[in-house]
């Protein structure tokens, strides 16, 4: 049997075999094996039973109750159409015509009107359906009210702003005529230069064409110091200079020199060492007896305070009697009553210090605006300094002065002092367009290795 069957499938499975039975796919492949369901028993009839044609049947059966009061079989044609004349002028007015009118179906009449499916079919037959909806405006009362309102300004002679900015509108230039572009076969056409620049002032032309530049935020267009590229050095420093002027400078670099000294003396002396801190022989001695001696009087001390902590502990406060409580209480009440009378007072005497409380508030607000001016000035002041851009902090270069007996009387005995180099290195630094640096220090990790070379070898 098994033999068969296989012989069966394979035939079928031929690309010229024409299987006769109407379950067969319409692209004539053989059809799926039907599963072999034991239908005795009740919980296998919907799971493996297709019931769709009969839901389809009795879901159209009820539309069409819905939609006309029964069957679409069972009306008569009377009662499925109705001839359409189109919308009377007048309500009263009858309808005429009935041979050259349209007949539409009464179903989609129903769509407009479901509430009339309760009817007989003889109450069917009536005008030709419209919308409610085409007769709805949105926002009718609101609309209403402002064409009403309209009227009224109108009346009074008031001008709306709408109408007011439509009249104040500059009228649009229609007689300027477009800009005819040559043809490229023109031979006297002018050169165009592709790698020229265009020169227009249209804003809008330059942002579609993305050749309008960025603007520049205002903070960039502040400097970041007021001072100058270039400081023009004091009269002292010139080659033969005044004598009163190179003192001046003199003395200003004795005090830069004095300021430094001072410096140096204060970190001396914070890691100077006290003499009383050094170690002598009579507190080395005291160190190395400590705990050797007296070591009777330190056992009996413990004791005593033990026994002390003890007695302590025993003893408990007395409690107060009833008179004791009602006389604190008593107090407590008089106190808060001389203290609200003070407050009385005080607030009473302040009546009689209007002039000195005005002459007070006008003391400080003067203070607060010379506070004020001293924060402007001090603002104003820094700057002109350095700020801390790293972490290391900018330090000024050394005056180039000369003294006294190094003077020259002329430009070819001047000796040069300080480097160009170092002097505008430290320019930038000091107007804070660079932070303070530091020559780096590179530390090798590996030692130097000296071979002598083979020449050098032979010679010696």
């Amino acid at each position: 049997m098994a033999p068969s069957r296989r012989t069966k499938r394979v035939v079928a499975s031929q690309p010229g075999f024409l299987n006769l039975k109407s379950s067969s796919g319409a692209a004539g492949l053989p059809s799926i094996r039907r599963k072999r369901v034991n239908k005795n028993k009740k919980k296998n009839w919907n799971k493996h039973s297709d019931i769709n044609d009969v839901t389809e049947f009795l879901e159209d059966v009820r539309h069409q109750e819905r939609t006309i009061g029964g069957l679409l079989s069972d009306k008569s044609d009377d009662n499925l159409f109705f001839l359409d004349v189109g919308q009377p002028k007048k309500a009263e007015q009858k309808v005429a015509g009935f041979a050259s009118a349209p007949l539409h179906h009464v179903s989609c009449y129903l769509l407009y009107f479901p509430l009339l499916s309760h009817l007989s079919p003889n109450h069917l037959f009536c005008p030709h359906p419209t919308s409610v909806l085409a007769y709805q405006q949105p926002n009718a009362k609101k609309l209403r009210r402002i064409g009403q309102k309209a009227e009224q300004l109108a009346a009074k002679g008031v001008v709306p702003r709408r109408q007011k900015q439509l009249l104040n509108r500059r009228p649009a230039d229609r007689t300027a005529k477009k800009a005819v572009t040559e043809a490229n076969n023109n031979p006297d056409r002018e050169y165009y230069d592709i790698w020229g620049q265009e020169y227009t002032a249209d804003p809008w032309y330059l942002q579609q064409t993305g050749k309008k530049r960025v603007k520049r935020p205002e903070k960039l267009n502040e400097k970041p110091s007021v001072l100058p590229a270039v400081e023009v050095i004091a009269p002292g420093g010139s080659y033969n200079p005044d004598f009163f002027s190179h003192q001046a400078l003199l003395q200003e670099a004795h005090e830069v020199e004095v300021k430094k000294q001072k410096e140096e003396d204060k970190i001396e002396r914070q890691l100077a060492v006290n003499k009383e801190h050094i170690a002598t022989e009579e507190t080395i001695l005291r160190e190395q007896v400590e705990g050797l001696v007296e070591e009777e009087n330190e056992e009996e001390a413990p004791n005593e305070e033990e026994e002390g902590v003890a007695v302590g502990a025993i003893t408990v406060a007395e409690k107060k009697t009833e008179r004791q409580r009602k006389k604190e209480r008593a107090y407590k009440v008089k106190e808060q009553l001389r203290q609200a009378n003070r407050y009385q007072n005080d607030k009473r005497q302040q009546l009689f210090q209007l002039r000195s409380i005005k002459t007070s508030i006008k003391q400080e607000e003067q203070e607060t605006k010379d506070k004020q001016k001293q924060r402007k000035a001090k603002q104003e002041a820094q700057k002109a300094q350095p700020r801390r851009l790293g972490k290391l902090k900018f330090k000024a270069q050394d005056m180039e002065v000369q003294l006294s007996d190094e003077l020259a009387g002329s430009l070819r005995q001047l000796k040069p002092e300080g480097s160009v180099l170092k002097d505008r290195f430290k320019s930038l630094q000091k107007r804070n367009l660079i932070e303070p640096r530091e020559r780096a220090k590179f530390k090798r990790r590996l030692k130097l290795k000296y071979v002598e070379k083979r020449a050098f070898r032979e010679i010696t």
